[in-house]
């Protein structure tokens, strides 16, 4: 228990003063005329509220990761707790904080524009293809999920008939003006969300259940390699590059920099809490990592120990409400998902979104290929959308580091976890079942070689040369 609560007060600590710190580096303007207002057309440049910017941006990144990938990482034990505290405080607030406040700079552009002006055309074309790639993923992973405790939910309606629904949903939120559904009901469902966790976090103190304290072993009970599986598996609780295509979407509606810290930083610290505050209850549940390893194995995998937590430490109104909270996340997250997929295609094929008919034109081919991949395993897309999300992260962090060494400020709040996630990147892809198969005798040293290499391209390539004074737009 002494570790849960220590890591609730670090990530805490972790807001106020090294988001404090980043965001001094970064160095916001608050008298500086927000893409809001400078580009408002009532669609997707759209003033909002600070309050509804935050709620809105922690519902689009907090899909299924900070609850399902935390309940399957801590099968590592509770050294889980420390990579979501110091991912999330190091690397994902950050990544989320320089892509959201980058792309405000640039007038709301998305991930793939950022990457070209910053690390240059070819990187461009590798990162469209990984984030379009990515969110169709996640579109997908985050209708199948959903669908599954919606079915439990609901013994008329298959699986299968809520796959449809929910896409029928995400086609309409995505042609939609941003503030006609999402800008009105997420900040709704992001205050149930925060509620949701309160709760569980409630349980966990007042029901005497015992937290185990942190240590580095490995207690996963398969053998299963700590490093780097433990890093990819718990993504959007530490850092995930699933956020650096949320953030754009409201870099877009920002009344003013001043709320970046709050709603891109913050939003990171809160979803590590809630990654924290699951972690602690698949942990503690079931009486230890053996006994969460029995329920994960059972056919509803996640899904079933998130109904199992929720009604046993909420009761049964607390745990239907607990578990629709579960359901909201994805389908929160998948919806503003597609909604991305439309801003890449559109800024990459030059085609207009005012009108409805040129969103009709990416809409339909983009959710004809969703059908289809929500056909395939769910087990198989996780873990290609894991690695997947952890490589566009660490794309997203060098693009960074260099936009800070371009404006000379200092890149290593940026550069340190960029290379971090290069090595977790290279040498899961070597090592795991849907990648090369290596054994870790070759994974392990590539890896870090790999990640070393990176630093001294960036050192050479963007370091050494001649510093620019301001390229700030």
């Amino acid at each position: 228990m002494i570790s849960f609560v220590g890591s609730i007060i670090v990530l805490l600590l972790g807001y106020s003063i090294y988001g404090s710190f980043v965001e001094r580096v970064f160095g916001v303007d608050p008298e500086r005329k927000t893409p809001a207002y400078a580009l408002q057309d009532g669609v997707d440049f759209v003033p909002l509220s600070k309050t509804k910017s935050a709620l809105i941006q922690l519902l689009n990144i907090a899909g299924l990761g900070p609850i399902y990938g935390a309940i399957q990482g801590a099968m590592w034990g509770p050294a889980a707790f420390l990579w979501i505290v110091f991912g999330g405080i190091f690397a994902g607030a950050v990544h989320d904080f320089l892509s959201g406040m980058i792309s405000l700079r640039n007038d709301g552009a998305n991930v793939p524009v950022l990457v070209s002006k910053y690390l240059g055309e070819k990187a461009k074309l590798v990162v469209n293809i990984f984030t379009l790639l990515l969110l169709v993923l996640v579109g997908v992973v985050f209708v199948t999920g959903p669908a599954g405790l919606l079915a439990i939910l609901t013994p008329g309606l298959s699986k299968q008939a809520w796959v449809w629904i929910i896409f029928g949903y995400y086609f309409i939120a995505t042609l939609l003006p941003i503030d006609k559904i999402i800008g009105r009901v997420y900040p709704v469902f992001g205050a149930i969300l925060l509620v949701m966790a309160a709760g569980i976090a409630g349980a966990l103190f007042t029901q005497g259940y015992k937290i185990p304290e942190i240590t580095l072993e490995n207690l996963h009970p398969g053998g299963a390699p700590l490093w780097p599986l433990l890093f990819i598996t718990i993504a959007c609780g530490a850092i995930s590059g699933f956020h650096s295509t949320q953030s754009p979407i409201i870099s877009r509606c920002l009344k003013n920099e001043k709320e970046g810290k709050f709603v891109f930083y913050g939003m990171m610290i809160a979803e590590s809490l809630i990654a924290l505050i699951w972690a602690a209850a698949a942990m503690s549940f079931y009486g230890g990592i053996s006994g969460l390893g029995d329920a994960l194995a059972n056919p509803a995998g996640p899904s079933g120990v998130v109904r199992e937590v929720s009604f046993a430490m909420m009761g049964t109104i607390g745990g239907v409400l607990a578990i629709l909270g579960v359901v909201v996340l994805p389908i929160t997250s998948g919806d503003t998902a597609f909604r991305a997929a439309r801003y890449t295609i559109a800024e990459w094929l030059k085609i207009e979104q005012k009108s409805l008919i040129d969103r009709y034109k990416i809409c339909i081919p983009l959710f004809v290929i969703g059908g289809i991949l929500s056909q395939i395993d769910f087990n198989i897309l996780w873990r290609y959308f894991a690695w997947s999300n952890q490589t566009l992260a660490m794309m997203v962090l060098w693009m960074g580091a260099t936009y800070l060494v371009k404006n000379n400020k200092n890149h290593w709040i940026a550069s340190v976890p960029a290379t971090f996630m290069t090595a977790v990147s290279v040498t899961y892809i070597l090592q795991a079942q849907e990648g090369f198969k290596l054994p870790t005798t070759i994974s392990y040293p590539v890896g870090i070689i790999a990640a070393a290499i990176a630093f001294i391209y960036f050192y050479f390539k963007i370091l050494q040369k001649p510093k620019q004074v301001s390229i700030q737009n």
